[in-house]
C-alpha cells in the first residue's frame, strides 16, 4: 500500500500576502457584521437624550388670546423624543386657566386615577373624565368619583407673552403626586 503524503502548502510569498488579505477582508466583514448587529443594544445602554432635558419647557401658543378664568385646552409645540435610536415627534395637551397676563394654573389633561383624557363640562363648570366619573373643580380639587388625588399641575413659564410648559407623567392610581 501506498501512502499518501499531502502536499505542503505553498510558502512562495505572493501566495502568503493573497492569504493575508483574505484573512483581513474577512476580519473586516466580520467586525462590520458584528457591529451592525449589537448597535441596537450598544444604543440601548446609553442614555437617551432626554435624559438630559430634564426641565425642558415646550412653547405653547395661543396663551396671549385665552380670556382670564375661562379652562382652555391647548397644544405644545412639537417636540422630539429620543429612545435608543427611534425619534418620535410628539405634542402635548393641557389644561390652561389664565389668571393675569403673567400668572396661570397648567393641568396635566390625564385623570390621576387611571390617566384617562378628561374634559371640561362648561355647563357644571368642572373637570370631568368620562371613564369612572371622576369629577373636580376649578382648583383641581376631587369632588366626586374614585381618583385618589388632585388633577396634576404642571411646571411653567410666561416669557414675552408666551406659555411654556414643562410635560411631565404621573402615576396613576395613587394619592401621591409621583413622576412616572
Amino acid at each position: 500500500m501506498t501512502k499518501h503524503t499531502p502536499t505542503p502548502r505553498s510558502q512562495d510569498p505572493e501566495d502568503i500576502q493573497k492569504r493575508d488579505f483574505i484573512k483581513g477582508v474577512t476580519a473586516a466583514v466580520l467586525g462590520f457584521m458584528s457591529l451592525a448587529l449589537t448597535w441596537p443594544l450598544v444604543s440601548y445602554l446609553i442614555p437617551s437624550s432626554n435624559e438630559g432635558a430634564e426641565g425642558k419647557f415646550i412653547k405653547t401658543p395661543g396663551f396671549s388670546k385665552l380670556p382670564i378664568g375661562q379652562p382652555t385646552k391647548l397644544t405644545t409645540d412639537e417636540d422630539v423624543d429620543v429612545q435608543a435610536f427611534i425619534t418620535t415627534k410628539v405634542v402635548y395637551d393641557v389644561w390652561v386657566i389664565k389668571h393675569a397676563e403673567d400668572k396661570a394654573t397648567i393641568y396635566s389633561t390625564l385623570c390621576p386615577h387611571l390617566n384617562c383624557r378628561y374634559n371640561f363640562d362648561k355647563t357644571k363648570d368642572v373637570f370631568a373624565c368620562p371613564c369612572h366619573g371622576s369629577v373636580f373643580n376649578e382648583s383641581g380639587k376631587c369632588i366626586a368619583g374614585p381618583a385618589p388625588r388632585p388633577l396634576d399641575t404642571l411646571p411653567y413659564k410666561i416669557e414675552g407673552g408666551e406659555l411654556y410648559v414643562q410635560w411631565k407623567l404621573f402615576k396613576a392610581g395613587i394619592p401621591e403626586k409621583v413622576e412616572a
